[in-house]
């Protein structure tokens, strides 16, 4: 059996994430990433047996590399404040810079292959930030509701940004950067 190249891993990662972005993750088949990857359909089964296996295996990973892209940023030892905004800064970076990845992660976190081992992976990645979001609530800083609804808001708050930037209707500089944060934290304190 030929060994598994890396760098056809990648270009059926990046196709993948590309498709997705383009045209959404139902009109998504195997026969259209291997086309955009620039392999066969059969080489493509090799690496992933099946379209369920390919997805979940693609979102773990991209959801690692972006949850260690994410939590470079983050100082534990920091005010809250500051803890905050280095995420969402990260998080702006990480959705402008891996737009495609992005858009593949929430399309998939939405979709029936989101499964309990995909939940429990996104809850061991980002453990620390739900953590200090869980810290300010608990100190009264931040607004007393549920968690999830403190992250759907931070979330959403960069989503937006992001897609005001991509679209041209908003700067992309310091500026810019420093009030939509501010708006979101100012929505998230008690």
């Amino acid at each position: 059996m030929k060994l598994k190249d890396d760098e056809k891993q990648r270009a059926i990662a990046q196709a993948t994430f590309r498709l997705v972005a383009e045209s959404g993750l139902a009109a998504l088949t195997m026969s259209d990433i291997a086309r955009a990857a620039n392999i066969a359909t059969a080489t493509l089964y090799v690496y992933y047996p099946s379209k369920d296996e390919l997805l979940v295996r693609l979102y773990e990973q991209a959801k690692t590399s972006t949850a260690h892209r994410l939590m470079h940023a983050y100082d534990p030892k920091a005010p809250l404040r500051a803890r905050a905004r280095g995420v969402w800064l990260a998080m702006l970076h990480n959705r402008l810079a891996h737009f495609a990845e992005a858009s593949f992660q929430e399309q998939f976190a939405a979709s029936p292959w989101f499964r309990e081992r995909s939940q429990r992976m996104v809850a061991s990645t980002m453990g620390a930030f739900s953590e200090a979001l869980d810290e300010g609530r608990r100190h009264e800083v931040l607004k007393n509701v549920p968690v999830a609804l403190l992250a759907a808001s931070f979330i959403a708050s960069v989503r937006e940004a992001a897609r005001l930037i991509r679209a041209g209707d908003l700067a992309d500089d310091e500026a810019s950067r420093v009030s939509a944060f501010s708006m979101c934290w100012d929505a998230l304190k008690a």
